[in-house]
């Protein structure tokens, strides 16, 4: 294994590494602008520290600190604007405002006694939003602890204010004073091992990054894309959005959201946003599967046509399908969900071995097709025993072209696209992880810094694995979207992705978790993972 440390620019030791790298502007303390690459009239030069070491031919890991000596971080006391939830009509909360409601509020707040400042924020450099003047934000108070913040917000909300406590280090306007960056870059030119997305066998569990690197005997390991962490919107562990392993589509996509394709063990990799379409046929008679793995009824993230309260992809909800049938694989590894509906069991052939309730468990080389609603009338119809039924699947990228899966490739998804053809290019909206018309949803999780895992892609081929922690694990603070896709253009991706993160973060080489997951109980427990194992 070989170690090297460098002091000061990224530029330095990466280039020594053949692999130029720019400061990203949000790292260099420049405020938020409409784009995330924009310079601004002042840089605070960050001071960097890095470790890299050589885990096997082709395989590198980069270690990090960047700290902005510059940067003075306080709690503070938000104070948050009412909205409209758009897709239900609820009242709910967002941390900006309209400029009328925050002259307003200034006034208000003040009239009460306390000192407010009012800052405009403005969108970042999204592809599919507005530009300019997001919003105002309205904020009290500068504390030292987390606790004083507390007691003072405790006065704001006693007055009539709606108010949350934050760390005015996540902020996007403002350069964050420390983050602890992991990078991890597998050259197929000259790497000999292998790359895959996987679930460890079954998609309906959860297990940690590190346990499944153990069990694989990885070089390196990282967390995948969105799973359920909660039982009532289905079976935790499932894969919310496209899914294959071993060459087997094991969930399907939230509408066109980014994945990555790790084709023949890793040999080609690419970045492209993905659609699903899955149809059971019995003769002339068809209807379309709406899910893959998953329980029938719920979608998480939605995406789904016919979901309520939206077709359109929407992060970290659960939609709900009144007519929906869904195919089960050999990958679901426990009791099949029961409830009302109809089921048919088929072979490795198509051939119906059993039709009735819904239940059991799916026996390894068959498919178990579940419906509800309309598609448990149409089962109960046509999937008869001794009836032949076939399931189609298939894998399109949005230029319209097919994904033949072979058995060692596989797919991993999450949101959004960070950087496509070499620029970066967020699409936050349309994948659904923010929503321009309503700043109450998915704000602090685009627009504010998170603990963030990221996939990419450069000129030369090269698979880029990247963590950053956040939340003040180990002092580091995150990036926001537009930082993460700064960083991972300054690594000279051609392509990258946004993968799950907040405590799912984790980055394991040769055994160890060398990150600090934000979760207080440590490693979180993760859907699907991508590993790096070596050759035999």
């Amino acid at each position: 294994m070989n170690n090297r440390t460098a002091r000061g620019t990224r530029l330095g030791l990466f280039a020594a590494a053949a692999l130029a790298i720019a400061v990203p502007v949000s790292l260099a303390g420049t405020a938020a602008a409409s784009t995330p690459v924009a310079s601004a009239p002042t840089v605070v030069r960050p001071v960097e520290q890095w470790t890299s070491r050589t885990v096997a031919p082709g395989v590198e890991v980069r270690t990090g600190t960047v700290t902005n000596p510059a940067s003075v971080h306080t709690w503070t006391v938000t104070v948050h604007a009412p909205a409209t939830n758009r897709l239900t009509g609820a009242p709910t909360w967002a941390p900006v405002g309209t400029q009328a409601w925050a002259a307003e509020t200034e006034g208000k707040l003040r009239a009460a006694g306390f000192e407010p400042r009012v800052t405009p924020i403005t969108w970042p450099g999204y592809a599919d939003t507005p530009r300019g003047l997001m919003g105002v934000r309205v904020r009290i108070g500068s504390f030292a602890t987390q606790a004083e913040a507390s007691g003072a917000a405790s006065k704001v909300t006693a007055a009539g204010f709606r108010t949350a406590v934050d760390w005015t280090g996540y902020d996007a306007d403002q350069p964050a004073d420390r983050e602890n960056i992991n990078v991890a870059v597998i050259d197929p030119r000259r790497f000999r091992g292998t790359v895959e997305a996987t679930h460890d066998g079954n998609v309906a569990q959860r297990e940690t990054t590190s346990s499944v690197a153990a069990k694989l005997g990885s070089l390196v390991g990282v967390n995948g894309g969105f799973f359920l962490t909660s039982s009532t919107d289905g079976v935790q562990g499932n894969v919310a959005g496209v899914a294959a392993y071993d060459g087997e589509l094991a969930s399907m996509a939230v509408g066109a959201r980014a994945a990555l394709i790790i084709e023949d063990g890793g040999r080609r990799n690419r970045i492209a946003d993905l659609t699903t379409t899955v149809t059971a046929r019995v003769g002339h008679a068809t209807f379309d599967v709406g899910g893959v793995n998953r329980t029938p009824g719920l979608v998480r993230n939605c995406g789904r046509p016919g979901g309520v309260p939206t077709s359109e992809p929407r992060h970290d909800v659960t939609c709900t399908l009144a007519d929906d049938m869904v195919a089960f694989t050999g990958q679901y590894v426990r009791e099949l969900p029961a409830g009302p509906g109809a089921q048919a069991v088929l072979d490795s052939r198509g051939r119906v071995l059993s039709a009735g309730p819904r239940g059991g468990t799916v026996t390894p080389g068959q498919t178990v097709l579940q419906g509800i609603g309309a598609a448990s009338g149409w089962l109960t119809e046509h999937a008869v025993p001794g009836a032949k039924v076939s399931v189609k699947k298939v894998v399109r990228d949005t230029r319209g072209r097919k994904v033949e899966l072979g058995p060692d490739d596989s797919i991993v998804s999450a949101a959004p696209t960070l950087v496509e053809d070499g620029r970066v290019h967020i699409d936050a909206a349309t994948e659904g992880t923010l929503d321009p018309l309503d700043l109450s949803f998915g704000y602090a999780w685009s627009n504010v810094r998170q603990p963030r895992t990221m996939a990419g892609i450069d000129r030369q081929g090269r698979l880029l694995l990247v963590t950053v922690d956040g939340r003040l694990s180990g002092g580091s603070e995150g990036f926001t979207l537009a930082e993460g896709a700064a960083f991972m253009r300054s690594l000279g991706a051609e392509q990258a992705l946004n993968l799950d993160g907040g405590g799912s973060s984790a980055m394991v080489v040769q055994g160890t978790l060398v990150n600090r997951p934000s979760d207080a109980a440590g490693e979180r427990a993760v859907g699907d993972t991508i590993q790096v194992l070596p050759g035999h």
